[in-house]
Formats: C-alpha cells, sequence, structure tokens
C-alpha cells in the first residue's frame, strides 16, 4: 500500500517537472514586444509646409514627428511599393502611419490623391518646380515673392519668412538656413554656394538674435555721388562688409568702374527696392567721371555696334555675352553647358543653365536666332558609346542603352526598357532623329 503510495506520488512530481520545463521552453519562443510602440499623436506643435514624401530622408520624416523606428518602417515600405510613393492614398496604407497623423499631413503632400490619378495624369499638376539659382544674395532681405520665383510654393516662401522671423529677422548663418524644415538637401546643395551668410552660427547667437529685433539704427542720409565711394562710404549707409564689397565689386568689374544711371544702382542685387528708395534722393551722379575715361567711352561705342537680333545663340561668342551684359561665370556656364549638349534645340534650354540671370537671359532669347541645323543627332541604335556617356541628358541612361541595344533593334522596345520618367524621356528625343 505504502509502495504505491510513493510511486503515485513520484509520478505526479515527474509530471509536474516535465510541465515547468515545456512551459520554460515555450516562453523562450515568445516573440518580444517590449519595444514596441503604438503611434500616438505629436505633443509638439509642428511647422508644416509642403513637401513630396518621395524626397524625404531619415531626419526629414523624424522632423515631422515620426519615431526612429516608424521612419524606418516608412523608408522600408516605400521600397516594397517600388521606391516611390504614387499617390496619397497608397502613403496613406503604410501602417506607421496613423489615421491621426495622415489627416494632419495629407494637404501638405505633393502626390495625387489615388493611384488611378497618379496613373493617367503622370503627376504633371504635381511636379515640384526645380529651384533655379543666378547670383549670390543675402536671404535676409528676400521677400516671399522672391522665393516664389526661386521655385519655392507660395506655402513654401510664407514658411521660410516665418523661420526667419522666428530666428529674430535674420537666418544668421548657413547652418541655421539649413535647419529649415522645407529646404531640402538637394535644395540646399544649390543655394549654399550662392548663399551671403557666415558658415558658422556666431557663439553669442541668443544675443545677436535679440539684437536684430531690437531694430536697426536709423542711418542720417547726406548726398553722395556712388561712384567716388569706398568701403567705408558704403558702410556709413546701413550696408554690412560683404555688402559694401559687393557693391563697389559690381561697380568696379561688371560695369567697368562706374554706375551710369539710377538703374544700374538698382540692379545690383544687395540693394533691396527699399534701401534704393532711401537712397535715390540723395544720390548725384557726376557725368564728368563717367566720360572721364576715355577707353571705357570707346568700349561703350564698340558694344553699340552689335546686332544681337543677327547673333545666332548657337554660335555667340563669350565677348558677344559679356556685351550683353552676363558676367564671365554666367558667360561660361552656357558656353560650357551648350558644348556638352552638342548646341541648343530650343531656347527654354538655355533658361536652365546654371548661374545665368534670367531676366538677363530672356532679353537675350526674345532678340537673338537660334540656328539648330548644325546640332548631331542619332537614333538610339545608331549613336556612338561615347556621344551617350558624355551627353547631359543621355549619360544616366548610356549604359542600358548600350547594352539593350545589343539585343533590340526596335527603338520603341527600347524605351519600354529603359523605363524613363517621361521629362527625361521628352529631353532626350530632342537630340534624336
Amino acid at each position: 500500500m505504502k509502495k504505491s503510495y510513493y510511486q503515485k506520488l513520484a509520478g505526479i512530481g515527474m509530471f509536474l517537472i516535465v510541465l515547468f520545463v515545456f512551459q520554460n521552453y515555450r516562453s523562450r519562443e515568445k516573440e518580444d514586444f517590449s519595444d514596441v510602440h503604438f503611434i500616438a499623436e505629436n505633443s509638439v506643435a509642428l511647422k508644416l509646409a509642403e513637401f513630396d514624401p518621395n524626397e524625404l530622408d531619415k531626419k526629414q520624416w523624424q522632423n515631422l514627428g515620426f519615431t526612429e523606428k516608424q521612419t524606418s518602417t516608412i523608408l522600408n515600405y516605400k521600397k516594397v511599393v517600388g521606391g516611390k510613393f504614387l499617390s496619397k492614398e497608397q502613403f496613406k496604407k503604410c501602417f506607421a502611419v496613423s489615421e491621426e497623423k495622415f489627416s494632419e499631413l495629407e494637404k501638405y503632400i505633393l502626390l495625387p490623391q489615388t493611384n488611378i490619378e497618379a496613373k493617367f495624369n503622370r503627376l504633371k499638376s504635381f511636379e515640384k518646380k526645380s529651384i533655379i539659382v543666378s547670383k549670390k544674395f543675402n536671404p535676409d532681405f528676400y521677400s516671399a515673392k522672391d522665393w516664389m520665383e526661386m521655385g519655392f510654393s507660395e506655402r513654401q516662401a510664407e514658411a521660410i519668412i516665418k523661420y526667419k522671423n522666428y530666428l529674430g529677422g535674420s537666418f544668421v548663418s548657413k547652418e541655421k538656413f539649413k535647419e529649415c524644415f522645407i529646404i531640402s538637401e538637394e535644395n540646399f546643395a544649390k543655394i549654399n554656394p550662392y548663399l551671403m551668410l557666415s558658415e558658422k552660427t556666431p557663439a553669442n547667437y541668443n544675443r545677436y538674435a535679440k539684437n536684430l529685433s531690437s531694430g536697426k539704427t536709423k542711418i542720417q542720409y547726406h548726398t553722395f555721388d556712388p561712384n567716388t565711394l569706398n568701403l567705408d562710404g558704403w558702410k556709413a549707409l546701413g550696408f554690412s562688409d560683404k555688402q559694401a564689397q559687393t557693391i563697389v565689386n559690381y561697380r568696379d568689374r561688371n560695369l567697368k568702374g562706374s554706375f551710369k544711371n539710377l538703374e544700374d544702382i538698382q540692379k545690383c542685387f544687395v540693394i533691396s527696392v527699399e534701401k534704393f528708395e532711401e537712397m535715390k534722393p540723395f544720390i548725384r551722379l557726376n557725368p564728368a567721371i563717367i566720360a572721364s575715361n576715355g577707353t571705357q567711352k570707346a568700349e561703350t561705342k564698340q558694344q553699340e555696334k552689335t546686332d544681337f537680333s543677327k547673333v545666332d545663340l548657337n554660335s555667340i561668342t563669350f565677348k558677344q555675352l559679356l556685351e550683353f551684359g552676363f558676367d564671365e561665370k554666367a558667360a561660361a556656364s552656357m558656353l560650357g553647358f551648350r558644348k556638352k549638349l552638342g548646341g541648343f534645340v530650343n531656347k527654354e534650354q538655355i533658361l536652365t543653365t546654371y548661374n545665368i540671370d534670367p531676366e538677363l537671359m530672356k532679353q537675350l532669347l526674345s532678340v537673338a536666332q537660334l540656328n539648330t541645323s548644325n546640332v548631331p543627332k542619332y537614333t538610339l541604335i545608331d549613336a556612338p558609346e561615347e556621344w551617350l556617356k558624355n551627353h547631359p541628358y543621355f549619360k544616366y541612361s548610356a549604359d542600358k542603352i548600350i547594352f539593350y541595344r545589343l539585343s533590340e533593334k526596335d527603338e520603341k522596345k527600347i524605351w519600354k526598357l529603359l523605363k524613363t520618367k517621361p521629362e527625361y524621356e521628352a529631353r532626350m528625343r530632342l537630340y534624336l532623329k
């Protein structure tokens, strides 16, 4: 009897041990959800502006209020759907984006509403304007209209102005300018070389910002001749060291030593419209100084002989561009771009040249001719490999074209295989027979 009792007790003990081991084993297999966080509404008020979700990097997604893990999920989801969000509808399906968050961002997203719209409209009405900068400038003096002319939308321009005001009325440095939410890495890279700001933020930035917002010292104007003012003279009129140096360089280099009229002064980009109107009543140009340089006078007469209505934009020279009013950098950029293309096919291309003053170029385009008869053109089948690899419009697709045409002799099939964006294909076709 006792033996049977102990045997049962031992059996129960063995069963409990096996059960304990089994439970311990199963618990190790369970997934750990301790790091999973449900999406909650961001408690910090965001300053939103229009954006394309296909252009945002990891940091910019986090600036929109997403956590690091949510950001990684969004970027991975973008890869899953083909590397690009086609519509708001598609973006909304990402499980890292809550209903509340999507509602907050929806009106700022530069995408079609549905995939059907994306398919038929090809995003034409949602394409972001490219940013074009042609000359150095101080962003502190730019209005919303100036930013829009550069290529930003109205909302983006207003956001930039608000950000400047938030900083105390000045961007202070390139470092601070870059922190503006709607300035993407790509656009900052374009704008950076032209910014008339210091590279780093001053150590005493907080005090500096307060001084800016407290107001400017009122300038005591007196009559002056802008052709005789030195750096100190321009600084006495309220211009900074850099602005004064820019005005002197503009006068001495671009205008060959003297302002001829009030319009010349007004064209200097560091002199704002408001500043010019303040100075205008006190400006006295001395005609004797303007005409005293005989060489300069002779050069002016010689320049007037060129009839730009007879000049071909595909053969215009460096000297002629300078004569029309472009600086050396702009002239070199245009001729360099023309050489890479093998010649311009239409006038719109010329306006995309870096470092060009758009308004001045429009004046030249309205007058000059464009002869395209000597521009080399090929088919995708017979285009030389060197030409494909060096041409600005073909070089990024050159290897694919060379590979596909080994087995395909039908250009329509090659275009399908290339899968290029419609706007890129349109540019390439300009140089094809």
